[in-house]
């Protein structure tokens, strides 16, 4: 079936190449098993090929798919949160800092990163339940604990932990300073979302 050419552009291609390479249009349908008038509506983009008559007129021409794919590879967008322009706020004398900036929050595969400063004492998290998903922390400064259900892990700084959210789960600064901790959380938890005024 022939769909009307949207916003893949095969054809300057697929006739640079022929072209180049001094073949017809007649001689390509004939080896690709199309018509002429086919391959020549497809050069001047008139029509857009199956995948299928695209692969054969490519197989016809020896054009490698990278070629012929590689503009239209499609970009992702970057977060990018500058260091003066990063949300910060305060849960239970927690200060989550924003390292990540949530353009889809429901993409499948997203993540929420923080700088967590959890004064000595405080904590962060809940023993009655836990969350959908996963987290991953990593100390940067300081001591603490991570209750997780009825075990308890002791970090000090460089250390690195990760786990199934779904258990009830706490990290606690026992510590005499500051507990400074980068943590990712996937789905995001949207801290910053729920606690705009």
């Amino acid at each position: 079936m022939i769909k009307k050419i949207t916003k893949y552009r095969f054809g300057d291609k697929l006739r640079t190449v022929r072209e180049r390479k001094g073949i017809t249009l007649k001689e390509v349908g004939k080896k690709a098993k199309v018509s002429e008038s086919l391959v020549s509506q497809i050069e001047r983009n008139k029509v857009s090929p199956s995948i299928d008559t695209l692969l054969a007129i490519a197989d016809v021409l020896q054009i490698d798919l990278e070629y012929l794919f590689k503009d239209y590879k499609k970009t992702k967008k970057v977060s990018l949160v500058k260091a003066d322009e990063r949300e910060s706020v305060v849960l239970q004398n927690v200060i989550y800092h924003q390292l990540s900036s949530l353009a889809d929050p429901s993409e499948k595969h997203d993540m929420e990163a923080i700088l967590l400063e959890i004064q000595p004492g405080g904590e962060k998290g809940n023993l009655e339940y836990g969350h959908a998903g996963k987290e991953l922390g990593f100390i940067l400064e300081g001591t603490g604990d991570l209750v997780y259900g009825t075990e308890t892990y002791f970090l000090k700084e460089g250390d690195s932990i990760s786990f199934p959210s779904d258990i009830p789960h706490v990290l606690k600064n026992t510590g005499k300073k500051t507990l400074k901790a980068v943590w990712i959380v996937t789905p995001p938890r949207m801290y910053f979302e729920k606690n705009k005024n």
